[in-house]
């Protein structure tokens, strides 16, 4: 009989507590730290290399195994009988001088898993990750870069990362650069190296609607910085002057066909007259000021005319400006101490068109109810012809941002009794720019914009979302009736129900973060205004 087919017949009990037994001496050991220096000293010692990788003049010796493990480009590189590169024990690499510089870190990475990258090694690393498809360095990257946009811009690296990652497909990180870019267009612009900013980028950046400037002519100023270092690349060039005239002037045409002149108000279109630029192209920026007069003093057959083309369909939709013409900076002191559902209103006006053919005495007024800390609907009752109804309390756990407009249009008779003709309803496109910090840079963090038409029966426009209530209100507390506050620990709602970690607020400034700081905008729209249905 075969003892290997035996089946012997174990009572259940013994069988139960051999099986305990045996779990009890189980051990799972993860030695894995001891097994990683060991690659490790492979690498640093060169013990047993089969293959070297010269780069930039230098080599380093590798291994195949590990090479193929770690990047899917090295496994059909070496593994594939169709490269040439496969019978090779020595293979040249092409980089650029930057990806060599760092190439020893890279390579280092397939031993260890360890690699150490800043602002300006993070670039080079990335692009060698891309290139060899090194998934999980590409991921460490791209995460280093996303909670990194903001000193990226304040050392001039942003624009280098953002026209990077959109050219590569970084869709995510490539976003959050551009965002970060034109919601803070002008500080990035003084502190970022221009000559890094591609045209085709520049192009793309000046057909948005949603770009924060202080007015559109600071836009023209930046693209003639802008122009004056292409010329200087220009001037050291090879091209013959026939041939650098022609790319100027083409050059000049393709960027500012996108500036909005009409956006800007007669005297500023004046004070372009007497720019050199302006005076070297005068037949090209001639036409861009007539129709922008066209649009200032009301010619707007004209105006349909242009809006008919491709290039003038967006010159007549305002951006978002931060002059004091069009909105208001709402900042909140103390937010620790602030009660729950703290309500603070701010009161600004601003002008009804941005063309002078309109009376620019007759402001449009606006009232902002600002609530920080949630929304507390008190019970009620309301009385109505059929009887009185028991109107429940309400907790809205929301930062919310409600817009009142003073002056709509109301229906009114007139001494006869009458309905006498109502004014138009204000159209108007709102922008909330909201300010937060990211290893101590202070920017506007995020923007949300809003098309809306106030009326008589529509006076009233309440935004939420536009801050994250639990986000904000950290520790998170649990909303109860208003009660006075004590005082607040350091980074601590006052109304906090729940321990938790200390997390530094995203979006509360100052040395003792606790302002917080929301900007809202307010700009008029025509019926000549482009403006793409909210998604």
């Amino acid at each position: 009989m075969d003892f290997l087919t035996v089946n012997r017949q174990v009572p259940l009990s013994v069988s139960k507590k051999s099986e305990e037994s045996e779990s009890n001496e189980d051990l799972e050991v993860d030695n894995s730290n001891s097994v990683l220096l060991k690659i490790a000293t492979l690498y640093a010692e060169q013990l047993m290399s089969d293959l070297t990788l010269e780069v930039g003049g230098r080599r380093y010796p590798a291994h195949r195994l590990i090479l193929c493990a770690s990047s899917e480009v090295f496994q059909v590189m070496l593994m594939n009988r169709e490269w040439s590169e496969w019978r090779e024990s020595r293979i040249v690499l092409q980089e650029t001088p930057t990806a060599a510089t760092v190439f020893p870190h890279f390579i280092k990475y397939f031993y260890t898993g360890h690699i150490r990258i800043s602002y300006q090694t993070v670039l080079p690393v990335l692009s060698l990750a891309d290139k060899y498809n090194v998934k999980d360095l590409v991921s460490l990257c791209l995460g280093y870069m996303a909670q990194h946009i903001a000193q990226a811009a304040k050392r001039g690296q942003l624009i280098s990362w953002m026209q990077y990652t959109m050219a590569c497909g970084h869709n995510e990180v490539a976003k959050a650069c551009q965002n970060f870019v034109k919601w803070n267009l002008e500080w990035v612009w003084s502190d970022s190296d221009l000559s890094e900013l591609e045209g085709e980028t520049l192009v793309q950046l000046l057909q948005q609607s949603d770009l924060v400037l202080h007015n559109e002519m600071s836009l023209y100023h930046f693209v003639v910085r802008w122009l004056n270092q292409q010329r200087d690349r220009l001037n050291a060039s090879d091209l013959s002057k026939a041939e650098m005239k022609a790319h100027w002037e083409s050059l000049v045409a393709a960027v500012f066909s996108h500036v909005r002149f009409p956006m800007m108000c007669p005297n500023q279109l004046a004070k372009l007259l007497l720019c050199p630029l302006t005076q070297e192209h005068k037949d090209f920026f001639m036409e861009r000021m007539a129709i922008a007069m066209s649009y200032q003093s009301g010619q707007y057959e004209r105006v349909a005319e242009v809006q008919q083309t491709e290039a003038g369909r967006m010159l007549f939709t305002p951006r978002l400006y931060t002059e004091d013409t069009w909105g208001s900076v709402l900042a909140v002191d103390n937010f620790h101490s602030l009660p729950c559902y703290h309500t603070r209103t701010f009161i600004f006006s601003t002008r009804p068109s941005i063309a002078d053919v309109a009376p620019q005495d007759k402001l449009t007024e606006w009232t902002v109810d600002l609530y920080p800390k949630g929304v507390w609907f008190k019970k009620s009752l309301l009385i109505v012809w059929a009887g009185t109804y028991d109107v429940p309390e309400v907790v809205l756990r929301t930062v919310r941002i409600s817009i009142t407009c003073q002056n709509c249009p109301t229906g009114t008779l007139n001494q006869y009794g009458e309905a006498e003709q109502p004014e138009p309803d204000v159209r108007v496109k709102i922008g909330i720019l909201v300010w937060g910090v990211q290893k101590g840079v202070e920017h506007v963090s995020s923007v949300v914009e809003r098309v809306h038409r106030f009326s008589a029966q529509n006076r009233v426009l309440n935004i939420d979302g536009a801050l994250d209530f639990d986000e904000l209100n950290t520790p998170l507390y649990s909303p109860g009736p208003p009660t006075p506050p004590p005082q607040p620990p350091p980074y601590k709602c006052s109304k906090c129900s729940e321990s938790s970690e200390e997390v530094e607020p995203r979006h509360l400034l100052g040395p003792n973060r606790e302002q917080l700081r929301v900007q809202v905008i307010i700009v008029p729209l025509t019926d000549y205004c482009h403006v793409a249905p909210r998604s």
